[in-house]
C-alpha cells in the first residue's frame, strides 16, 4: 500500500496504517495543509471540489469538504464531476481554488486529492513545495464555531462545460449532426459515462451505445485507456458495425478512440489529429511532453508551426505552452490541453474537436489514420524495488550512451536517428517508465525490451 505526497497533490491506497496510505486522518491533514495554503494567498475563502465515481469518493469527499469549512474556507461541491469540469468551474465561480478527488487511470483501491490555484490550474512546483512544508509542519489553524465556512452543492457544471464547448467556432455542430455517426462509449463506470454521451447527444450525435457508463465506481476493467484493458470495447464497436468508439480514463482528462475495425486509434494519435484540426484553422505552435510520439512535430511542421517538447508532467506542458504561445498542446497518454477553453487536458473538449475534424474529412477512422506520419510506440515498466538508487542508474545508462543525442531535463531520453527512449521515475507509482518509439511496434517493443534489460542489470 503507498501514500505518495508530490508537488501536485496526495494520492495514495485506501485503508491502512496513517501515514503510510491515504488514510482519513491524511486525508483532513492534507485537506487543511491546503486551505492554509489557499488562505495565506489572500485570494479568497472559497474552494470548489469535485470527484470522480470510485467508491472511496464520498467518503473522501465529505473529509474533505468538512476540513475545509472546519479552516474557516467556502465549499462549493460539484458533486461527480471531471476534472476538466472542475477546471472551468473554478476561475469562472471566481474561487480562490479547487480540489478534484481522483486518482486518474489508477485502480479502484487508489484516491487522491489534486490541487488547483484560483486559474483553475494546477498549482506550480514551487506552490507544491510550499504546501508539502506547511503539511509537514502540523501547524494548521481551524476556525473558531462563529467563523466556519458553508458548503453549497451545484451539480450543472458538466452541462455547463458542455455549453462552453459548444459556444467555440472550432466545433461544428452541424457537420457532426450530418454525418450520423455511430458511436460505442466506455465510460468505464465513473463520469465520463456521464459526461461522453451527454456531450454527443448536445453534438447531435443520436447513435449511442453506452458501455461502463453507470457511474458505480466499480470499474470493470483496469481503468488506464490502453489497448490491452479495451478489449470489449473494441468487439462492440465491430458487432454494432460503429463508426468509432470513445474511451476516457475515470476523472475524464485522457481520451482514446477506436477505430471502425475494432484497432485503437492509437491514445498518441488523439492530440495529433486535434493539432492537425486546429492547425489548419490557425497556424501556430504546438507543445507535448519527453514522451510523446514524433508526429506532433511532423504534422506541427507541415502547418509552419513550432514544435518543442516539455519535461512529463501537465503543470510543465502547459508552462512550456504559455512561454511558447502555443495553439494547442498536451501528453501523448491522450490528453488534449486547448488554451482557448483552458489550460488543462480536456477529453471532452477532444471529443468535439476530433469529430469534428473527422466529419469534415468525410473518412473512415481507418483513413484518417493513415494521413499522418506513422509510429509505433512500445510503454513499459520496471517495478521499483527498495535497493534501486534510481539516479545512480539514469546516470549509469546516461554514460553508457553519452555518444547518443540525449537530455536530462526529465529522466534521461536517448533519441536515436529513426527511434527513441525516454526513462523516467513516475509521479504517481512506484515504477520506472520505460515508453519507446520507432517505425514498427515489433522495433519499439524489441527497443523497450533491451533498455529494461540492461536496467536491470546494472
Amino acid at each position: 500500500m503507498t501514500l505518495i505526497k508530490s508537488i501536485s497533490g496526495f494520492r495514495g491506497t485506501i485503508g491502512g496504517k496513517v501515514g503510510e496510505n491515504l488514510t482519513p486522518i491524511d486525508t483532513v491533514k492534507f485537506a487543511a495543509a491546503f486551505a492554509t495554503w489557499v488562505k495565506q494567498r489572500q485570494l479568497g475563502d472559497t474552494v470548489v471540489i469535485g470527484r470522480d465515481a470510485r467508491l472511496s469518493g464520498p467518503m473522501i469527499s465529505n473529509l474533505v469538504s468538512s476540513t475545509l469549512s472546519g479552516m474557516g474556507m467556502h465549499v462549493i461541491d460539484l458533486g461527480l464531476s471531471t476534472t476538466p469540469t472542475v477546471e472551468v468551474a473554478v476561475p469562472r465561480l471566481g474561487a480562490a481554488a479547487g480540489i478534484i478527488l481522483t486518482a486518474s487511470h489508477n485502480p479502484a483501491q487508489w484516491n487522491a486529492l489534486k490541487l488547483l490555484n484560483s486559474k483553475g490550474e494546477f498549482i506550480s512546483a514551487s506552490d507544491g513545495k510550499e504546501l508539502l512544508a506547511i503539511a509537514d509542519s502540523n501547524e494548521m489553524e481551524f476556525a473558531e464555531v462563529g467563523e466556519l465556512g458553508g458548503i453549497t452543492y451545484d451539480e450543472t457544471w458538466i452541462e455547463k462545460h458542455i455549453d462552453l464547448i459548444l459556444e467555440c467556432s472550432e466545433v461544428d455542430v452541424d457537420a457532426i449532426k450530418q454525418a450520423n455517426f455511430k458511436v460505442v462509449v466506455d465510460g468505464v463506470n465513473s463520469t465520463g459515462g456521464i459526461a461522453i454521451p451527454a456531450l454527443l447527444r448536445r453534438l447531435g450525435v443520436e447513435q449511442i451505445t453506452e458501455l461502463y457508463c453507470e457511474p458505480s465506481g466499480v470499474f470493470p476493467h483496469n481503468p488506464e485507456p490502453l489497448a490491452e484493458n479495451l478489449t470489449e470495447i473494441s468487439k462492440q464497436v465491430i458487432e454494432q458495425q460503429a463508426d468509432l468508439g470513445i474511451v476516457v480514463d475515470p476523472d475524464v482528462d485522457r481520451l482514446c478512440f477506436v477505430m471502425e475495425n475494432g484497432e485503437m486509434f492509437g491514445e498518441e494519435y488523439t492530440l495529433v489529429a486535434v493539432a492537425d484540426y486546429l492547425l489548419g484553422l490557425t497556424p501556430g505552435n504546438t507543445v507535448s511532453n519527453l514522451s510523446s510520439t514524433r508526429a506532433l512535430r511532423d504534422v506541427t511542421n507541415q502547418h509552419g508551426g513550432t514544435y518543442q517538447a516539455s519535461a512529463v508532467g501537465e503543470v510543465n506542458v502547459v508552462e512550456k505552452m504559455k512561454d511558447t504561445n502555443a495553439v494547442i498542446g498536451g501528453e501523448g497518454n491522450g490528453g488534449v490541453i486547448w488554451p482557448k477553453l483552458h489550460y488543462g487536458r480536456d477529453a471532452l473538449a477532444g471529443v468535439a474537436l476530433f469529430l469534428t475534424h473527422l466529419s469534415r474529412k468525410k473518412c473512415s477512422m481507418t483513413d484518417l489514420k493513415q494521413q499522418y506520419p506513422l509510429y509505433a510506440m512500445s510503454k513499459n515498466k520496471i517495478e521499483l524495488q527498495p535497493n534501486m538508487d534510481i539516479p545512480a542508474i539514469l546516470k549509469q545508462m546516461e554514460e553508457k550512451y553519452q555518444h547518443e543525442d540525449y537530455n536530462t531535463i526529465d529522466g534521461l531520453k536517448i533519441d536515436f536517428a529513426d527511434e527513441w527512449v525516454h526513462l523516467r521515475p513516475s509521479n504517481t507509482e512506484p515504477i520506472i517508465r520505460i515508453y519507446a518509439e520507432s517505425s514498427t511496434s515489433e522495433r519499439a517493443n524489441a527497443l523497450t525490451e533491451k533498455i529494461k534489460a540492461e536496467v536491470l542489470a546494472l
